[in-house]
């Protein structure tokens, strides 16, 4: 729970000091993008493998190798003297997470018989509330409290006394486990897959600053060839020893197959949204890091309290209609806001956006919860670890994929040479407008998910995702449900927004 914490504070208290961090390091805008987009990029690159490393090596290994990693990399953001070097170290934190946070619902799943983990999941619920919380409150205070002088930089540095707690801890108490029958590795399949990733998103964030250069969609038209010599290497990698990065089976699955797009699109609409309302409120209209991280707190409770609600009481009822009410009720609310922006321009109040961020907060905690029972409904029982492992690393990409796409849907309506000012009101309107349209894409998707729930897994129950053997979908990340919760309230967090208690 400790190592839970720092990584769910960690990523939520980045985006409220990235202004902060861009003033005092020259950074360009590309680079903002990569302070979140970097970390989030190598965190889905590396998660799937991460919880595989921990089934082969043993789980308390490659928890503390995390942790450690963690926190020496958050030392490290912390001392960086320029925006290269941070977004290097933010890689490098995203990379290390991707060791840790796998094993911690892993370890959880070993040690635990099943009648005990409905209580350590609901522990682990009341953890990611207090990150939903105070979070961004504490990246706010100690960005404005400048403390001992060092402007953002207490925001990673703070991660170092609770990092070396939670390692002192984990030696201490954690048991070791490994998997009885442990996947093998896939090298070649993480390659094919970084490179086709990189090859999309990097261009997409770089392409406005460097004028949109050939070189720039020549690369992304390579991606697809790219990601095409993947999925067949996973199809020769099945048959050669069954351990493939990504179970290409599962995607005979129609509601898998619609839910992995669901993910995927969802994870592109936080991504844009929750970067461009940062930059929205400290750049275009001028508040202090403080008045624009507690301006968001409605929005974190509005998302807890739908998400209970729709998870305990609607979705056993309504089924999928819950989700895709979710999904208009979240677009009205992004409607609602375009129009109070657009009416009060610069000189809006929190007050005024507490409406639309109910709104949009209460639609997107009908999603959250549910979302990931809904996509493994029809899912094999034995492949339910692998399909879940599959669905937090697609929201991830989709993530970093809307990050990247904040250059076009941003950062285009923003003339040269801007730094703050009225004209990043209007590239926030601009931006609602990719967000309306990304989630009507949402919706439409979510008519391929089961009508009504599933129940091959249980969101938050005590279901797992490998089986009954603890180890057995170890490399997906133990509970299918709680994983899944995990997974998006960890997407919210590397967008930049409130910690969302799923």
């Amino acid at each position: 729970m400790t190592a839970s914490f720092m990584d769910l504070v960690d990523v939520t208290i980045v985006n409220v000091a990235i202004p902060s961090i861009q003033e005092s390091t020259g950074a360009s805008f590309s680079a903002v993008q990569w302070v979140t987009g970097g970390y989030a990029l190598a965190f889905a690159i590396g998660l799937i493998t991460g919880g595989r490393l921990g089934d082969v090596y043993g789980r308390r290994r490659l928890f503390l190798i995390g942790i450690a990693g963690f926190t020496i990399a958050s030392g490290l953001c912390g001392l960086a003297g320029g925006p290269e070097t941070l977004v290097a170290m933010r890689i490098l934190q995203g990379a290390t997470a991707a060791l840790m946070v796998p094993q911690v619902l892993s370890i959880v799943h070993a040690t635990f018989p099943a009648e005990e983990r409905g209580k350590v999941f609901g522990l682990f619920g009341a953890v990611v509330g207090l990150g939903a919380v105070s979070g961004p409150l504490i990246g706010a205070l100690l960005t404005e409290w400048n403390v001992f002088g060092l402007g953002w930089r207490p925001i990673f540095l703070i991660n170092l006394p609770v990092g070396i707690a939670g390692l002192l801890l984990g030696r201490v108490f954690i048991g070791e486990s490994k998997a009885e029958r442990a996947l093998r590795l896939d090298p070649v399949g993480v390659l094919l897959a970084s490179a086709g990733l990189l090859m999309l998103i990097y261009p997409l964030t770089h392409g406005r600053e460097a004028g949109w250069p050939l070189w720039g969609h020549l690369t992304m038209a390579g991606s697809v060839p790219v990601f095409a010599l993947f999925v067949a290497y996973e199809r020769v990698k099945t048959r050669r020893d069954g351990s493939p990065l990504v179970e290409l089976s599962l995607f005979r699955v129609k509601s898998f197959a619609a839910g992995i797009g669901v993910q995927l699109t969802f994870g592109v609409v936080t991504g844009i949204f929750f970067l461009v309302w940062t930059l929205y409120m400290q750049l275009g209209l001028g508040w202090s890091p403080l008045k624009a991280g507690a301006t968001g707190i409605p929005f974190s409770f509005a998302v807890s309290t739908a998400a209970g609600l729709s998870v305990q009481q609607l979705v056993p009822r309504f089924g999928r209609k819950v989700l895709q009410a979710g999904a208009l009720v979240m677009a009205v609310g992004v409607l609602v806001y375009l129009a109070e922006a657009h009416r009060y321009g610069t000189g809006i109040t929190p007050w005024q956006m507490l409406l639309p961020l109910v709104v949009m907060g209460a639609g997107m905690g009908l999603i959250v919860a549910p979302i990931t029972d809904a996509v493994l409904a029809d899912v094999p029982r034995e492949h339910a670890g692998s399909a879940s492992g599959l669905i937090n690393t697609v929201n991830q990409v989709g993530l970093a994929l809307g990050l990247g796409l904040v250059s076009v849907a941003f950062f285009g309506a923003v003339p040269a040479g801007t730094a703050a000012g009225e004209p990043f009101v209007g590239a926030f309107q601009q931006a609602l407008w990719w967000v309306f349209g990304v989630l009507a894409v949402v919706f439409l998707l979510m008519f391929a998910l089961p009508a009504r729930r599933g129940g091959a897994v249980v969101a938050g129950g005590g279901g797992s995702a490998g089986g009954d053997d603890p180890a057995g979908g170890g490399s997906a990340g133990g509970d299918a449900g709680a994983d899944g919760a995990a997974a998006v309230v960890r997407a919210a967090a590397d967008a930049g927004r409130e910690r969302v208690p799923a």
